[in-house]
């Protein structure tokens, strides 16, 4: 049986790039899993809210008006969570990208 060398040893643990790489796949995740629950919580919680409470009761509109205006609520309210998700993707992608090309 021959000694272990340190080149052995080195080839056995993984490369930087691939740690660094999972620390990011993390990350995106997280961004991911965060806003696809602001995806499904915001709107339909707007939705609700706006309503019952702004709608109906504020303002006293109507059930099938307050219906249509929610419904434009909760349209806004999506469009502004797909924008944020886009910035925050578009940020992180050049951030990487960044960190990459300075390597």
């Amino acid at each position: 049986m021959e000694p272990v060398g340190k080149e052995t040893l080195n080839a056995a643990l993984p490369p930087q790039d691939l740690r660094s790489s999972e620390g990011s796949l993390v990350s995106i995740l997280k961004t991911l899993l965060f806003f696809t629950a602001l995806m499904i919580t915001l709107p339909i919680g707007l939705y609700f809210t706006s309503k019952s409470y702004v709608f109906e009761g504020t303002f006293g509109m109507s059930n099938r008006d307050s219906y249509f205006y929610a419904a434009i609520v909760a349209v806004v309210a999506v469009h502004v969570v797909l924008a944020m998700f886009v910035y925050v993707a578009w940020n992180e992608g050049s951030r990487q990208w960044r960190e990459g090309k300075q390597d």
